[in-house]
């Protein structure tokens, strides 16, 4: 009786391992499948957004009779690296390239100035109209550019008249925009900051306070010392903001300082270009790609830190 016992539990076991083994197969499967629909499902989405720059990059460095042959779609019959050259030169490299950089950054500075200290203030001090100031910077965000462009002439014109030289058609009012919450999107640069702010304990001010710590070493020794990462985020998203910025530049700046945004214009109809050459559809991708390339550089060097900011600052909903 017990070798029939012991036989019918080896019987047994080997049954229940024959039934795991096959769950374990099914498992794995039905994981690969889940994994591979998951790689599918990101890569078209992927496709989504670098489309665009595949396409830039094909026409970029096709011929007139490429982009005329229907026969070519996205790789070129004669390749040639002669558009980014016509691009180059009408776009007045690298003058307007070092204009653009030091433009953007010196706004992007005062922005995120502006944005940390305007965030810190709505996140820990209650004062009267408090509810009123935030609203108004809500409302700031909602109205459209150029509603706003006209009241604004009108201020630096008066601002002339006063200061008895010329402040419109220089970098002045751009830069007092910024430095006071004017900026572009400064709206969203504030509340970014206030948001993180609102993360860190309030008890770590108050346990500065009863050390000795005036408001200001608490902003700076707590308050920016712990948010390097949204401070490198704000930095970004200004910078990014005033680089594409060409509404308000053009009606301020005026033929001030050349940019390279603004002279993509030049390649909106169809006209002649430095080289003399008549401007086509290739030129005008090389140009694009010339102009977004320092952006791309800027995001591939700071990657992980602007992630870890992005993240620390719960865009991602968290």
């Amino acid at each position: 009786m017990a070798n029939k016992d012991s036989s019918a539990k080896k019987i047994d076991l080997s049954a229940v391992k024959k039934i795991n083994f096959a769950k374990l197969k099914r498992l794995k499967a039905v994981n690969i499948i889940a994994k591979a629909a998951i790689y599918f499902l990101l890569i078209c989405i992927g496709f989504v957004f670098l489309q665009p720059i595949f396409e830039m990059i094909s026409k970029a460095i096709m011929t007139s009779k490429d982009l005329i042959d229907p026969s070519v779609t996205w790789i070129a019959k004669h390749a040639t690296l002669s558009n980014f050259k016509n691009a180059i030169k009408t776009l007045e490299m690298p003058g307007s390239l070092f204009n653009s950089i030091w433009f953007s950054a010196l706004l992007a500075l005062a922005q995120t100035a502006v944005s940390l200290t305007t965030g810190f203030a709505l996140s820990r001090y209650s004062f009267k109209g408090r509810n009123f100031w935030y609203i108004m910077l809500i409302l700031a965000f909602i109205l459209p550019i150029p509603l706003l462009t006209i009241p604004r002439i009108m201020v630096f014109t008066e601002i002339e008249s006063i200061v008895g030289f010329k402040v419109i058609g220089t970098i002045i009012p751009q830069f007092l925009m910024s430095l006071l919450g004017q900026g572009t999107y400064s709206t969203m640069l504030i509340l970014i900051a206030f948001n993180f702010f609102n993360m860190i304990p309030k008890s770590l001010d108050e346990a500065a306070m009863i050390d000795g710590a005036g408001s200001f070493r608490v902003f700076y020794h707590i308050a920016v010392r712990l948010s390097i990462s949204t401070i490198l985020v704000v930095f970004l998203f200004s910078f990014v903001f005033n680089w594409n910025e060409t509404y308000t530049t053009n009606t301020m700046l005026g033929d001030a300082l050349t940019l390279v945004p603004a002279k993509l214009a030049l390649f909106d109809n169809g006209s002649t270009g430095a080289t003399g050459n008549v401007i086509n559809e290739a030129n005008r991708m090389a140009a694009t790609l010339i102009s977004i390339a320092p952006l791309l550089a800027l995001y591939m060097v700071v990657q992980k830190q602007f992630i870890q900011g992005i993240e620390n600052t719960g865009i991602t909903g968290e």
